[in-house]
């Protein structure tokens, strides 16, 4: 009776082991994903800059030492890049969008990624964009790398083989 009555505690134990194990795990994939659900609505608010025509607002998701690249090469710090970007705010339409398809963050909540389509006015789509953002101290996102590039029409591009 007491070697099933051992079993038994041990075989709960075990249960209630996983179990909380489990649920850590699951708290730290809602974390990463709370964090991902995060930079995605900051990339949209980013994106929503263009569309707005507000250049101020495009130059808060910069960090100070962002750097994009362009067709020229790179533009390094946030006065460097308002000053590049500042063209594409003119005029009453924007000339592209952009939009997520994919947000990451790092496990520690600090750095991600955001990714999607480049889009021309009418809706075709002319390239791609990948950020990386970095969470600042007070829990805001900020850009720190941008590249564009053009719509890739080789084979695996739909299914992000290439």
């Amino acid at each position: 009776m007491r070697t099933s009555i051992s079993i038994l505690v041990v075989a709960a134990a075990l249960t209630l082991s996983v179990g909380l194990s489990e649920i850590v795990v699951a708290g730290e994939d809602s974390g990463a994903a709370a964090a991902a659900a995060d930079l995605r609505a900051t990339e949209e608010a980013f994106a929503q800059t263009m569309a707005d025509r507000d250049h101020r607002a495009f130059v808060s998701f910069l960090a100070e030492e962002t750097v994009f690249f362009g067709q020229r090469g790179e533009i390094r710090g946030k006065e460097a890049v308002a000053a590049a970007w500042k063209p594409f705010f003119e005029g009453p339409e924007a000339p592209f969008s952009w939009q997520p398809e994919s947000a990451t963050v790092l496990d520690s909540g600090t750095l991600g990624l955001t990714s999607g389509p480049v889009l021309a006015p009418d809706g075709r789509r002319v390239g791609t964009f990948n950020s990386v953002w970095r969470r600042t101290s007070d829990g805001s996102w900020k850009v720190v790398f941008d590249r564009g590039c053009p719509a890739c029409e080789c084979p695996g591009a739909d299914e992000g083989i290439n």
